[in-house]
């Protein structure tokens, strides 16, 4: 609190924006088509700025651009999250299993951001092809012990959220599913 001179009333201090876990500054609005005018692309330049054109190998698990990506998710901001994760996918290995966990990834924000529109039905479809490529990503093992997003994210636990948002058959998702995040991704 602070003091306004002279009445001795206090008033809020202004607060700081806040930050993703990434240490980001998220938008100052979350962007919902047919609602918000624009996104804050101000505060997303930054952070897809730093994925490079592409990555060698595999994408690592504690990339900057990636952990916001995620961060915006769980934050509610899902167009955000799907514009920040498309940068990522797009620098991502071609054929790889990354790419097929971070267009999972980028399905469930959408679905998400459906649910926010009251499109339901749209959602489900999204959760749906979200749980299929979890499932495709759980058949194609790593060839050796990596250490890239897709061999140390827990897809299993997504998959899971994906399930208890609207059960097996995603016919009416009910909730919102966030990322499980740990220290690793």
């Amino acid at each position: 609190m602070t003091r306004k001179p002279g009445d001795g009333r206090t008033t809020p201090a202004p607060a700081s924006p806040p930050l993703s876990s990434a240490g980001f500054l998220l938008p100052g609005w979350a962007f919902v088509p047919g609602e918000t005018l624009q996104a804050d692309r101000e505060r997303l330049a930054p952070v897809k700025a730093l994925v490079p054109a592409r990555f060698d190998g595999a994408v690592p698990p504690r990339h900057p651009a990636l952990r916001y990506g995620l961060a915006l998710n769980n934050a509610g901001f899902f167009w955000e999250c799907h514009d920040v994760l498309e940068a990522v996918w797009a620098a991502a290995p071609q054929g790889g299993r990354e790419r097929i966990l971070l267009r999972a990834c980028i399905q469930v924000a959408n679905g998400n951001l459906k649910l926010r529109m009251a499109r339901p039905t749209a959602a489900a479809r999204l959760f749906g092809e979200a749980l299929a490529g979890l499932d495709e990503l759980r058949l194609r093992r790593p060839a050796g012990a990596g250490s890239g997003f897709a061999d140390l994210f827990p897809a299993a636990a997504l998959a899971n959220a994906l399930r208890q948002a609207g059960g097996d058959s995603m016919a009416a998702p009910t909730r919102l599913v966030a990322f499980p995040l740990g220290p690793e991704t």
